[in-house]
């Protein structure tokens, strides 16, 4: 049996840093940013959202199905929560979020099935890369819905 981890021991692990720290926010942006990734850029950006995702959500649908398609529904669950709290905060129904988490996790899987790594290039070059996809997939996202 598996014991589960910890929120704390959660934030530590992907941030390197206790969960609250001083430097908690600027090590989840270098580490996400500078990923060698896509896959990987996941793994360190928002950890206590993403401890929560894979709790909830990833973990539990991942039983079910299989995991590349747990992996769009867990984005697709944020996405649907994301739009949840702009609809709620400007009373105005919105539907961005949702297909652009969609997009990122097909990027995701297609980045991590083929093998898509860019970890041997400077810091900047990798956190470039990663802002890339991230607006690409918005701009198609805003283009289509």
């Amino acid at each position: 049996m598996h014991r589960t981890i910890t929120l704390s021991e959660y934030v530590k692990k992907r941030n390197g840093v206790a969960l609250g720290d001083s430097g908690s926010m600027t090590n989840m942006l270098q580490r996400s940013l500078g990923a060698g990734s896509f896959y990987l850029f996941w793994q360190f950006w928002n950890p206590v959202w993403g401890y929560y995702l894979s709790r909830n959500v990833m973990k539990p649908m991942s039983r079910y199905f299989p995991v590349s398609l747990a992996i769009i529904l867990t984005f697709a669950v944020s996405g649907a929560l994301h739009d949840l709290a702009i609809t709620l905060v400007k009373w105005k129904l919105t539907f961005l979020f949702t297909p652009w988490f969609v997009m990122l996790s097909l990027v995701v899987i297609a980045t991590k099935k083929f093998g898509i790594s860019y970890h041997r290039n400077p810091w900047f070059v990798r956190a470039l890369i990663n802002i890339s996809i991230i607006v690409i997939c918005l701009f198609l996202t805003r283009q289509y819905t």
